[in-house]
């Protein structure tokens, strides 16, 4: 081959691997062109809020939730700090090493910590995970000290509820829950969020969206270990309305002390408004348990004990009402002519009707009584008498009038009506005629009778107030600073169509039943002012059962004690309904209660002006 040719062999070959590398190049550079656009143009938003998230953080900052105080002003629920362990689970490699790190320092199980981590970070990786509520000051100490070697923690400083008095009027304030996930999606609660707390029951449940107020937002500048350098910019919450109670403090106390260690309700009303000054139910709980979660057996526990704490007895309690049953039935008998106020029947200590012997509770008999003193000294064969001239439908119709069988329109809910039976109930009901005996337990408040202590309450409020069943409130206002956006208001739900001259003889007996030398309530007296009632006496077992029980289960089936009372009877500012399970006697077990609760109100000078004067919706 000769020069020429060699040349020309040499330029083909280099210009064909030259064309190869300029293609290669041409290739590369286009590919680099083309992850360039795909990195800057189509995944360059989701790049950039990446790399926002590593340099600034997001955070909620919680509102204060509104305060709550009595009728007087005085603060009885408000907010403390809580200091609560978060962990940013994008900025933890290492999950284990974390999590006994935990475990070393304050103690938390690290098996329990690395199951978040694996689990609810992978939902959220930048979204902040609560690992403990409520750090003492002593794991916040330690905690911040070695905040440098635990990646991805922060502390956040939140109000957390504050029950002041702890198991203090529980029934009413309520308690909180953290929201479940059928409550996010039911739309009535706009400003919560996951792991939110909000109302459960009570005052923090029927006002809750206003005792919430709205959530606050950061954005906060960290550093590579998450450590906070500085605030970026900020939204600030907007706090709760403070609410204001109807519930006197003080008388509040005292209707919890006096059912201490004992079953019952106690429901303490203003006759002339239907404010409830106190409300107290036995056994009772704390809500501030609630607060750092209760697992499902403390759940269990409170739900299946047979003391049933969570059970608000003065409103969902239904108990038979025994003799306080007998101002309805003076107020039938006399409203319906079948008896005459002078007329005597005479109680020789029993009632025979067919081949049933019914008794009083006084073996030996009242002898010729009237209606006066039939109240007075609760006498039930006269009772007997009137229930069997009534007949148990025009019974019912006066019980209805009076308020009972059906709710108070409670605003707080979770409220049970009672039953005032009738001779077209039992045949629904049951599919069976009622019978003639039954009229006659109804006479003096047992068979199938059933109340609750807010009724009897309002009950006997109407005999005083001029005759108006008012709406149980125990809401006064609802507000911050100058602005109210609610102020109470007295609703008239009823009224007691009755002649004034019958409803007068009734609350004359009423005085007596009290301040007579027989009467049964005699251990309510006061010598200061005049207090009027009615005792009662509920049997929970048929007449001579308990006979054949254990001593402990006669003690659990024993008579309920019931006590009605109100003064000054002349002018009156307290109403009260008082009920302890298995107590007895109501003028032994329930009437001294109803003392010490005028003793602790009307001491003070409480009282409402005179309610004749008063104008009524």
């Amino acid at each position: 081959m000769n020069g020429a040719g060699f040349n020309s062999l040499s330029k083909e070959i280099y210009g064909s691997r030259l064309r190869i590398v300029t293609f290669i190049i041409l290739a590369t550079f286009a590919t680099l062109v083309l992850r360039l656009w795909y990195v800057q143009i189509v995944n360059g938003p989701a790049y950039r809020v990446q790399s926002e998230n590593n340099r600034i953080r997001l955070n909620d900052v919680p509102s204060f939730r509104g305060m709550m105080f009595d009728r007087n002003g005085e603060l009885i629920v408000d907010n403390r700090p809580s200091f609560d362990l978060f962990v940013v689970p994008e900025e933890v490699h290492d999950p284990e090493k974390l999590s006994n790190s935990f475990e070393e320092l304050i103690g938390l199980a690290a098996s329990t910590v690395e199951e978040k981590l694996n689990e609810e970070g992978r939902k959220a990786p930048f979204r902040p995970l609560l690992v403990k509520k409520n750090l003492t000051r002593e794991e916040l100490a330690i905690i911040e000290t070695n905040l440098f070697n635990l990646p991805g923690t922060m502390i956040q400083v939140k109000p957390q509820r504050h029950y002041i008095y702890s198991e203090f009027a529980s029934h009413v304030i309520g308690y909180l829950g953290e929201i479940n996930e059928n409550q996010l999606n039911s739309g009535e609660y706009p400003d919560n969020k996951p792991g939110d707390l909000i109302g459960k029951y009570g005052v923090e449940r029927k006002w809750q969206n206003d005792l919430n107020g709205l959530r606050g937002e950061e954005q906060v500048e960290v550093d590579a270990v998450g450590r906070r350098l500085k605030v970026i910019s900020r939204k600030p919450p907007a706090s709760g309305y403070n609410i204001g109670l109807t519930i006197d403090k003080n008388l509040q106390f005292v209707a919890e002390e006096q059912l201490k260690n004992k079953k019952g309700a106690i429901v303490a009303v203003d006759p002339g408004t239907g404010e409830i000054l106190a409300m107290a139910s036995s056994p009772s709980f704390d809500p501030n348990m609630f607060l750092q979660g209760i697992d499902k057996s403390q759940w269990s526990n409170l739900m299946s004990s047979k003391d049933h704490p969570l059970q608000n007895r003065a409103i969902a309690g239904q108990y038979p009402p025994g003799s306080t049953f007998k101002i309805v039935m003076a107020l039938a008998g006399l409203e319906e002519g079948v008896i005459n106020p002078n007329e005597e029947i005479f109680c020789n200590g029993s009632f025979t009707l067919g081949n049933h012997t019914y008794h009083c509770w006084r073996k030996q008999g009242h002898g010729w009584v009237n209606l006066h003193r039939a109240l007075v000294e609760s006498c039930d064969v006269y009772f007997y008498n009137v229930g069997k001239r009534l007949g148990v439908d025009r019974i019912a119709q006066y019980a209805k009038m009076c308020g009972l069988g059906s709710g108070t329109d409670f605003e707080l809910g979770f409220e049970k009506d009672g039953l005032i039976p009738t001779s077209e109930w039992k045949l629904q009901r049951f599919g069976v005629p009622w019978q003639p005996g039954e009229t006659i337990s109804a006479a003096i408040g047992q068979g199938y009778i059933l109340v609750t202590p807010l009724q009897m309450a309002r009950l006997i409020s109407a005999l005083f107030n001029g005759g108006y069943l008012y709406q149980p409130s125990v809401i006064k206002w609802v507000g911050k600073e100058n602005k109210k956006i609610y102020r109470f208001a007295p609703k008239v739900l009823g009224r007691l169509h009755a002649k004034e001259q019958n409803v007068a003889l009734i609350r004359d007996a009423l005085i007596g039943v009290v301040n007579e030398p027989h009467g049964t309530g005699s251990s309510a007296r006061l010598k200061t002012f005049t207090v009027a009632g009615k005792t009662g006496t509920a049997q929970v077992v048929e007449l001579g059962r308990e006979k054949t029980m254990s001593k402990e289960a006669a003690g659990e089936f024993g008579d309920h004690a019931w006590f009605l009372g109100i003064a000054p009877a002349e002018n009156p500012a307290l109403a009260v309904a008082i009920l302890v399970e298995n107590g007895g006697h109501g003028g032994s077990a329930a009437a001294p209660i109803a003392k010490k609760m005028f003793e602790a109100y009307l001491g003070k000078g409480q009282q409402s002006e005179l309610l004749v004067n008063r104008e009524h919706p």
